[in-house]
C-alpha cells in the first residue's frame, strides 16, 4: 500500500455477502438497513469488487463484517475469508476482523488467530447487534487480547440502521450501543485503540466527552452524509479532536462519493481535511510512513 498515492483511508466498510453467495444477515435486517439508508435495489458488493471501487479512487479501505450468531442464529461471513480476499487486493484493502464476544474463551482464541495466521488489522464489534453490554466485565478477555497485539478495536455507537422500522425494531437494542459504556472500557484498557464509529445519536455529547477524555479513544465519522453531522461534532472536529476523528463512509450503505462531497462543504480548518481524511487514521493502523 502506497501511502503517499491514497487520497482518503475510509474507516469503515462493510463485507455483507460472502464467496458462496451468502449475506452476513438475514434478509429482513437487510432489508430494513436499506431501506432506512434509501438503498434499496443496491446490490451488495464482494470484496473483491470493493477493492476495485475504492482502487478507481485511489482510497483505501477498512473492510469488516460482524460475527453475531449468539444473537441472530445466522452463521456470519467468515472473518478469513475477509482478510484473504483483502490480501488479494492489498494495495488498497485492511482487513478487520470480527468475533461474537458471548463465544468467552473461543473468542479470544478467535481473536489471536486472525491477527497471528490471517494479518487483520483490528476488530469490530457490533453491541446492539451481538446483544452484549460491552461494559461487562465478563467480555474484557477478548479486549484483553485485542490490547496485547496492540491493535484497535471498532464499536458501532448510537442507533443503527438494521432493525429500523421494523417491529420492536427487530428485537435489536439501541441501549448496548451507549458510548458512555466504552468509557470504563478506555480507563481499563487505555492501551487499546478505540474507535466509536458513527456520530453517536441520540448520545453525540457523551461520546465526545469520551473521546476528550481518554487519549485512546477516536471517532470515525462513518453512516451519516455530513450535511446531517450535528454542529458540535463538526466544532470539536475541527478543533479539540482534529487528530482522533476518522473519515468512513459505511459502504455500501453509504458511498464515499456521497460522502466526501458533502464533507467538502463543512467549515473547516484547511489543515484539519487531511487529518479526517487519511492521517488520523494511517497513524491509527500504523501503516508505513505515516507521521
Amino acid at each position: 500500500m502506497n501511502l503517499a498515492e491514497l487520497t482518503a483511508i475510509d474507516m469503515h466498510v462493510h463485507a455483507e455477502i460472502g464467496e458462496d453467495g451468502r449475506t452476513s444477515l438475514p434478509g429482513e435486517l437487510l432489508d430494513a438497513s436499506a431501506a432506512h439508508f434509501a438503498a434499496h435495489g443496491r446490490r451488495s458488493p464482494t470484496v473483491d469488487e470493493i477493492a476495485v471501487h475504492y482502487r478507481e479512487r485511489r482510497m483505501a479501505a477498512v473492510v469488516f463484517t460482524v460475527d453475531a450468531e449468539h444473537a441472530t442464529g445466522r452463521a456470519p461471513i467468515p472473518s478469513e475469508e475477509v482478510a484473504a480476499a483483502c490480501a488479494r487486493n492489498a494495495d488498497v484493502l485492511i482487513p478487520f476482523g470480527s468475533v461474537d464476544p458471548w463465544r468467552g474463551a473461543a473468542a479470544v482464541r478467535a481473536v489471536r488467530r486472525l491477527a497471528a495466521d490471517h494479518g487483520v488489522r483490528g476488530f469490530k464489534f457490533h453491541p446492539s447487534l451481538q446483544a452484549f453490554d460491552p461494559s461487562e466485565r465478563r467480555f474484557y478477555p477478548v479486549y484483553e487480547a485485542i490490547a496485547e497485539l496492540g491493535l484497535p478495536a471498532v464499536f458501532h455507537t448510537g442507533q443503527t440502521g438494521i432493525g429500523a422500522g421494523l417491529p420492536g425494531g427487530g428485537g435489536i437494542r439501541l441501549k448496548y450501543s451507549d458510548p458512555m459504556l466504552l468509557d470504563g472500557v478506555a480507563a481499563d484498557f487505555p492501551d487499546l485503540p478505540i474507535v466509536l464509529a458513527h456520530p453517536s445519536f441520540p448520545w453525540q455529547e457523551e461520546a465526545l466527552a469520551v473521546a476528550v477524555h481518554k487519549p485512546s479513544v477516536h471517532i470515525d465519522l462513518a453512516g451519516w452524509s455530513p450535511k446531517y453531522f450535528p454542529p458540535l461534532l463538526v466544532r470539536y472536529a475541527d478543533s479539540l479532536l482534529k487528530h482522533k476523528v476518522l473519515f468512513g463512509s459505511d459502504y455500501p450503505l453509504l458511498t464515499p462519493d456521497r460522502w466526501l462531497a458533502d464533507f467538502a462543504a463543512l467549515d473547516l480548518k484547511d489543515e484539519v481535511r487531511p487529518l479526517i481524511l487519511k492521517e488520523n487514521a494511517a497513524r491509527l493502523l500504523g501503516l508505513s510512513g505515516a507521521g
